[in-house]
């Protein structure tokens, strides 16, 4: 599977100390050239900068097709957006692809585009399945940075694991 990953989750898994849950789940991630220049550029938080300049050998910087800039059904994206996209399109028909992307209107554009997405949360909520984080923990320090999620969906993630860990706890053997 090609994991290619836009701005906003990387950026987050930085700042809560989570961003090495990736190469744990995915084993390697593609970065669009645009996002990884979003994550250098000046207003960047500190650890965010300090990170894009030095990339972890699991990392892979990609320039996307000239699709990601003609394609007007992507204008209203970020670079890092329409780049992620663009270069799924390009990779979808070799292997399977799945984007990280937080936004919204990006997730949109993938899901009508048939290609898969989960984003910030759908990570951590993976690593909690393999009993990896304490997911109450992270989304704590989510809450700590500047991402917006409904206290509903935090609550609904927290159930649904707490739940997946009282099977677990019932069937240890997975029967």
């Amino acid at each position: 599977m090609l994991v290619i990953a836009d701005t906003s989750p990387l950026n987050y898994l930085i700042l809560i100390d989570a961003v090495e849950l990736l190469p744990r789940l995915y084993q390697r991630v593609v970065l669009p050239h645009a996002a990884w220049d979003e994550l250098k550029h000046p207003g960047a938080p500190a650890a965010v900068s300090r990170w894009a300049n030095s990339l972890p050998p699991w990392v892979e910087v990609q320039r996307a097709p000239n699709s990601a800039q003609s394609d007007p059904a992507l204008a209203s994206l970020g670079g890092g957006e329409r780049e992620a996209i663009a270069l799924a399109e390009l990779y979808r028909d070799q292997t399977e692809v799945l984007l990280l992307l937080d936004e919204d209107a990006a997730r949109k554009q993938a899901a009508a585009r048939c290609i898969a997405a989960t984003g910030t949360l759908g990570v951590l909520k993976s690593a909690a399945a393999h009993g990896w984080i304490d997911l109450a923990e992270f989304f704590t320090r989510l809450r700590g940075t500047n991402f917006r999620v409904s206290d509903i969906l935090l609550r609904q993630l927290l159930d649904a694991d707490a739940q997946q860990k009282k099977q677990r706890a019932a069937d240890p053997e997975g029967r």
